[in-house]
């Protein structure tokens, strides 16, 4: 199934969907992630984008930008971060979005690297901007871009190589569906 084909979920699977997204973002943001000795409130590396980049290329800027921004988001409510929370709404939000636009209609690895490559220049310009708001300094924030980099690096290794594989079995699946 393509994102194009969302029309034909029922609202039930929409609302599954987004759920299941929401929840896999909240749990890769939260059990998979190391906290940096760097920058002025730490930083941190997750594996919370992994999920948001396969949902976001799967089923399009809709369900990305509800899992991504939600998520994540969620994760900062309960995680310690709560300062960072509306950030972390707009900005993975926008990367999720980002990143379905443009793989709702190219299917091709090349169409995936450029979305994620997108997707990290939102992470790291909104990022900045956040910790430029939030501390009142515009140097301090250059320390984080690293481990931005870091992050959406090992995110994008990780779902290029099984993303075309996955928009395989997700259409078998859909098609048995829609035979039902």
């Amino acid at each position: 199934m393509t994102a194009m084909d969302q029309h034909n979920f029922s609202p039930t699977r929409q609302i599954v969907t987004a759920a299941l997204g929401i929840a896999l973002v909240f749990a890769f943001t939260s059990f998979v992630n190391v906290r940096l000795p760097i920058a002025a409130n730490g930083g941190l590396i997750h594996l919370g984008n992994v999920p948001l980049f396969i949902i976001a290329i799967l089923y399009g800027r809709r369900l990305g930008a509800l899992a991504g921004g939600l998520g994540m988001a969620l994760f900062d409510v309960v995680g310690g971060w709560l300062l960072w929370a509306p950030f972390t709404l707009v900005i993975v939000g926008l990367m999720g979005y980002s990143v379905g636009t443009i793989c709702e209609n190219r299917r091709s690895l090349t169409a995936y690297a450029v979305a994620l490559t997108v997707a990290c220049l939102i992470k790291v310009v909104g990022y900045y901007a956040a910790e430029g708001l939030i501390y009142g300094n515009w140097l301090a924030p250059l320390t984080s871009i690293p481990g931005n980099l870091v992050q959406i690096g090992v995110a994008s290794a990780v779902v290029l190589p099984v993303v075309g594989k996955l928009r395989k079995h997700v259409g078998v699946l859909s098609l048995v569906e829609s035979r039902k």
